[in-house]
């Protein structure tokens, strides 16, 4: 019995290896093709505008179609950098920044999410705090940069502005999300006598994984924008003050080389979310 058993396991196996080395056929070769095609065309497409607009940008101020002061261009870019490295400071107003960015996003993650638990915890709560929320979070937040400065000096008034502008949207993405939760996932819970903390700990929060992912993303702009807009009321170091530096002393290369690297930064945040999203949408499939 033994015997037949091993050999019915050995054909088995050798089965499954000849069909795990059956080759794939025409129609799906064709198929890889196309994705590997359309891939390397949006590709060549995204690359050839970005080179269309730096060629524009290098042509229109060369050409006086516009003033080269206001606009700058981007060898003058390339050299302004240059220069801010040189200068050995960029790395010290990268940080003053980054340590500004990664602190107030910690924050409004932090407090964002504990005001969303609470809210779906206490829909009482939510029904009393809705209308208020809706409205800070449409209140134009560089309003407040004067008052947070009178009330936090200027380096509190930088965490507070970034902060606020990040809180308001983390709450309501996240509250959204918790209110979203597949209700007959959060029924089976009752069901078995599950307490609204427990429904809550094994339903609604790993159900929303996404969700906070999604509030990453949004997050971290948002921070990165509030900072900035702290630092040109108050900073006296950091890339916003190196862009208000710069458009103060007319030197356009260095205020675009600045949001350049801006823009890096964003990226590159942007990148590890994106990247921490794949991870747990790979364990989450797992």
């Amino acid at each position: 019995m033994s015997s037949n058993t091993a050999t019915m396991t050995e054909t088995a196996t050798d089965t499954d290896g000849v069909a795990a080395r059956r080759p794939a056929s025409p129609a799906y070769r064709a198929w890889l093709a196309r994705q590997r095609r359309d891939r390397r065309m949006v590709l060549a497409t995204q690359i050839g505008l970005v080179v269309l607009f730096l060629a524009l940008w290098e042509l229109a101020p060369r050409m006086h179609w516009v003033n080269p002061m206001l606009t700058s261009y981007p060898s003058a870019v390339w050299t302004g950098f240059v220069e801010l490295v040189r200068d050995g400071n960029l790395g010290f107003h990268v940080a003053v920044t980054m340590i500004e960015v990664v602190a107030s996003f910690a924050i409004a993650m932090a407090l964002g999410t504990a005001v969303a638990v609470a809210l779906w915890m206490f829909p009482l709560a939510e029904r009393v705090l809705d209308p208020f929320l809706v409205l800070m979070n449409a209140l134009p937040k560089i309003a407040l940069v004067p008052i947070f400065y009178i009330w936090l000096g200027p380096e509190g008034s930088i965490y507070a502005v970034a902060v606020a502008v990040a809180v308001f949207i983390t709450i309501l993405m996240l509250y959204t999300g918790f209110r979203q939760t597949d209700a007959n996932k959060i029924k089976l819970a009752r069901t078995f006598g599950a307490a609204r903390r427990q429904v809550l700990r094994k339903v609604v929060l790993p159900g929303n994984v996404h969700t906070f992912v999604a509030t990453l993303k949004a997050n971290v702009g948002l921070a990165l924008v509030g900072v900035i807009v702290g630092e040109f009321q108050a900073s006296k170091a950091g890339l916003g003050y190196l862009i208000v530096y710069g458009s103060q002393i007319f030197r356009m290369d260095m205020v675009m080389a600045t949001i350049v690297i801006l823009g890096i930064i964003s990226l590159v945040i942007y990148a590890g979310i994106q990247r921490l999203d794949t991870t747990l949408s790979r364990g989450h499939r797992g």
